[in-house]
């Protein structure tokens, strides 16, 4: 029999008809984040409290994480303290760290307070690290082995206390003084002598953070090393928690999204898109505008300047589009290059000049390339008239090649020259911030456009007053 397919009419339907067993079994055969995006869009909090009051808690606890912070500030509103005291019993520490830092400071009090004192203090200390740090990410369920036990004892442990930790695959041996020692992978266990020390099984080979290392260098390290968790150790280097790849995961994705949106010069939003409202999302665009509104006006200075050199050409006036888009998506190209290269470690800023020399010689091909077709499509245009050019009314043979042709030398040499000049920029500014402890992302493409089209504006029109005497 097909599978129904979910969808919001479908759960809704399952609600209204109180129909305990179909939401049951929806849970069971469904992933609980498919369920979790059609929840979100429930009009009712009814309709989720009776979710919450009919399903297994293993499962809310996990739906729960998943809802938006608007859903889960209203749920705790309604929930009694046996309520939450069972959800915070069903939900790893990190997950719940995670939706207090979104919660006003009367519900965080008040889930702390149906806390019991081992969850509250395990919550207050990963509170107190610095946000975007491995302290902040981490999580204190995990299975830590002693360093005196045999493989056969570290099994019955992990039986014994693996239900409650995120990861069993990857396990922590600590000696008496909680300093770690080891780890262990849940599969060399099983393949080795249940009466072998795990001391002698054990990788000493790991890869370890500090509590204040930052969030984006630990992703850096989980793809570098191919880790499924790593060890977080606090300033006496002892083991306080681990990062898990589903904690890498969300960092992931929000180093991308911040990225992308500084590129787009833009703030990054706290919240999805779908939830932000229309003044939320307005705020983040209108300061980055205004500044580069500001900036632009160095173009229009450079044609105040030349006033005189388009009023005497005006054909001059119809190739300004295609120098500035060109020099700035040349630009953009090498910005995307190095910004992608230094958030992967394959550059640094000491390798300024190495990476300013490759794509000087990069350009020059790529210029040389853009200017020749450049020539012949501009040419192309001024001969059959698609671009009307009144000078050559009235001109016949190499009068008129030669007047068409320096209009097409003139706009293919200075496109060619503003690719050169924008591609080096491209490369220089993410470089230069970087090296001043700032995030590369920031230089973005907005900003290097508003840049490179002063550059490719000065240098078409001081061209333009050499090459028709107008200077």
């Amino acid at each position: 029999m097909e599978k129904e397919e979910l969808t919001l009419e479908r759960l809704e339907k399952i609600i209204a008809e109180k129909n305990v067993i179909a939401l049951r079994e929806l849970f069971e055969n469904e992933q609980t984040i498919d369920i979790a995006e059609k929840a979100d869009r429930l009009d009712d909090i009814k309709q989720l409290v009776f979710i919450f009051k009919t399903v297994k808690s293993e499962y809310t606890a996990e739906l729960f994480g998943y809802l938006s912070p608007e859903n889960k500030e209203k749920l705790v509103n309604v929930f009694t303290d046996k309520d939450l005291m069972e959800l915070i019993a069903n939900s790893y520490t990190d997950d719940i760290v995670d939706f207090l830092t979104e919660m006003p400071a009367n519900l965080v009090t008040r889930i702390l307070k149906v806390s019991d004192k081992d969850t509250r203090a395990d919550i207050n200390h990963l509170l107190n690290y610095k946000e975007r740090t491995a302290g902040a990410i981490m999580t204190t369920e995990y299975v830590t082995l002693l360093s005196t036990f045999t493989v056969e004892e570290a099994m019955a442990s992990i039986r014994k206390i693996g239900r409650e930790a995120e990861t069993i695959y990857t396990n922590f041996v600590i000696d008496a003084k909680r300093n770690l020692v080891g780890t262990i992978d849940l599969d060399d266990l099983i393949f080795s002598d249940p009466k072998e020390p795990i001391v002698n099984v054990m990788n000493t080979d790991f890869r370890v953070v500090d509590v204040y290392t930052d969030q984006e260098e630990v992703a850096q390290d989980f793809k570098r090393y191919d880790l499924n968790a790593m060890p977080v150790l606090n300033k006496d280097h002892r083991l306080v928690g681990i990062v898990t790849v589903d904690d890498v995961i969300d960092v992931i994705e929000e180093e991308v999204s911040e990225d992308m949106a500084k590129m787009a010069a833009i703030r990054p939003l706290e919240d999805s898109y779908i939830n932000s409202s229309v003044w939320a999302l307005a705020k983040k665009c209108i300061p980055w505008l205004i500044i580069l509104l500001v900036l632009g006006i160095g173009a229009s200075v450079v044609l105040n300047i030349f006033e005189e050199t388009i009023g005497a050409v005006p054909i001059l006036a119809a190739f300004i589009p295609i120098l500035m888009d060109g020099g700035g998506n040349s630009g953009n190209q090498t910005t995307v290059l190095v910004t992608r290269s230094l958030a992967l470690n394959e550059i640094t800023p000491k390798d300024f000049l190495k990476v300013v020399w490759k794509e000087f010689r990069v350009s020059l091909i790529v210029s040389l390339a853009v200017a020749a077709f450049c020539f012949i499509w501009v040419f192309f245009e001024l001969s059959t008239g698609i671009l009307g050019y009144s000078a050559l009314t009235g001109l016949t043979g190499w009068a008129w090649f030669f007047a068409v042709a320096r209009i097409a030398a003139l706009v293919s040499l200075t496109l060619g020259t503003a690719i050169i000049v924008s591609k080096i920029i491209g490369a220089m500014l993410p470089l230069a911030t970087a090296a001043v402890g700032l995030d590369p992302a920031v230089v973005s493409s907005p900003l290097l456009t508003t840049i490179v089209d002063v550059v490719a504006l000065v240098l078409f029109f001081f061209a333009s007053a050499q090459i028709f005497n107008l200077i």
